[in-house]
């Protein structure tokens, strides 16, 4: 193997990088520095410097990037309206590219020679990752030890560590495969690798609880956009951090955000996985709710098929392009009038609309009303038809003509 004298590496302190550390050390005869990005996953992060260097890195850099990460990636993502096979809120997707960018960063002014990161040759994360990479530092060497070492299972790594005497908090009956920061928390592995099987949520939930578990009480929320940005809960202004959070408390607490979903990756197979993004679920839905009274009727067809487009960009690792730039611009001037607050309610895994409101709006009651009114005049209605099914007529007529010329 090519020998480097420092690598630095995308760290969790999750299995995969928890083994790496040695692996690198062994194999490359390298220094390893450890860098771990704090995109919002709490307790995760607690003892995380005492692990690191205890399994042989020489430092380990903690990165807030959280509030960079709400602002710059969820928001804009939000405002795209951007769900990937209408169901994933793109939680991992959207975070793998403000880690990469950091990791360049700091490989940079630490000299540095190569990237290392822990994910699997089969999953989407290399690519999100590598992708980053290659935008910010376009010779940077990466070494992902999945594609080459001689593990090859999750149950492999966990007797490397073992030998080694490299201590775990999981177990091979726990070994779910995780992601968790402020937006989601991820479940892969196990029982659900099944799609037959039912996913165990008292087992497995962490950010909520079922929706069989939730309150017999529905719970209402009222939520204020800016350019179709949130900026208050309930009446209250806070960052994007604090409304994400407040709102993964609501929408845990009452069963909002799971979805159980087969996906196809990037790579060309399918897998299966348990998302939790109870906040999320909450800003998706409150947002697209804004936007019915806000934009026009072709702003909105078009801006939905943007959004496809914008979700497989995320999902497979191009944010940074000039197309995602390019759909981001034309995204952020339709939200210039998407301002207004929407009002929710919240039971057993349910969001239903309240209430919305905007400065904005485009619904005119006095226009769209069922009783009598002197804006709209419904005979111009007859002419309209007649125009607009003009060509079905003709072809109609077309078609009655050949058929007795044939007869």
């Amino acid at each position: 193997m090519k020998k480097y004298n420092k690598v630095v590496l995308a760290y969790s302190g999750g299995l995969d990088t928890t083994v790496i550390i040695p692996w690198l050390k062994e194999n490359y005869g390298c220094e390893v520095v450890a860098v771990a990005a704090d995109v919002g996953q709490g307790a995760e992060l607690d003892g995380l410097e005492a692990k690191a260097l205890s399994t042989g890195a020489s430092k380990l850099y903690i990165e807030d990037l959280t509030d960079e990460f709400v602002n710059e990636y969820i928001f804009p993502t939000i405002k795209a309206g951007a769900v990937y096979e209408n169901k994933y809120l793109l939680g991992t997707s959207f975070a793998r590219p403000i880690i990469a960018k950091r990791l360049v960063e700091i490989a940079k002014a630490e000299g540095a020679e190569a990237i290392a990161h822990g994910c699997t040759g089969k999953g989407n994360d290399q690519v999100r990752f590598e992708l980053a990479i290659k935008a910010f530092a376009p010779n940077m060497d990466i070494i992902a030890p999945w594609r080459t070492w001689e593990l090859k299972s999750r149950e492999d790594e966990i007797a490397y560590a073992e030998a080694r005497g490299i201590p775990l908090n999981i177990t091979r009956e726990t070994n779910y495969s995780k992601d968790k920061n402020l937006w989601h928390l991820s479940h892969e592995g196990l029982d659900l690798e099944d799609p037959a099987n039912e996913p165990n949520f008292d087992k497995i939930l962490e950010m909520g609880v079922s929706p069989e578990r939730a309150p017999d009480k529905a719970e209402y929320v009222t939520i204020d956009f800016e350019k179709g940005i949130p900026v208050a809960v309930n009446g209250e202004k806070m960052s994007g951090k604090e409304i994400i959070k407040k709102l993964n408390k609501l929408g845990g607490d009452n069963g909002i955000g799971i979805a159980d979903l087969v996906e196809n990756r990037l790579v060309g197979m399918k897998s299966r996985g348990v998302y939790e993004t109870p906040g999320g679920t909450i800003l998706y839905y409150a947002h697209d709710a804004l936007e019915t009274l806000c934009l026009d009727r072709d702003s909105m067809h078009y801006k939905q098929q943007v959004s496809l487009k914008f979700a497989d960009l995320v999902y497979y690792g191009q944010w940074y392009t000039p197309l995602r730039e390019a759909l981001s611009a034309f995204v952020d001037s339709l939200q210039e009038r998407v301002s207004g607050s929407v009002k929710l309610k919240l039971y057993k895994g349910n969001i239903i609309t309240a209430g919305i409101t905007s400065p904005y709006t485009l619904y005119s009651e006095e226009i769209a009303t069922f009783g009598e009114d002197d804006s709209y005049n419904q005979m111009d209605s007859q002419g309209f038809i007649n125009l607009f099914g003009l060509p079905i007529k003709v072809k109609a007529i077309m078609d009655e003509k050949r058929e007795k010329n044939n007869g």
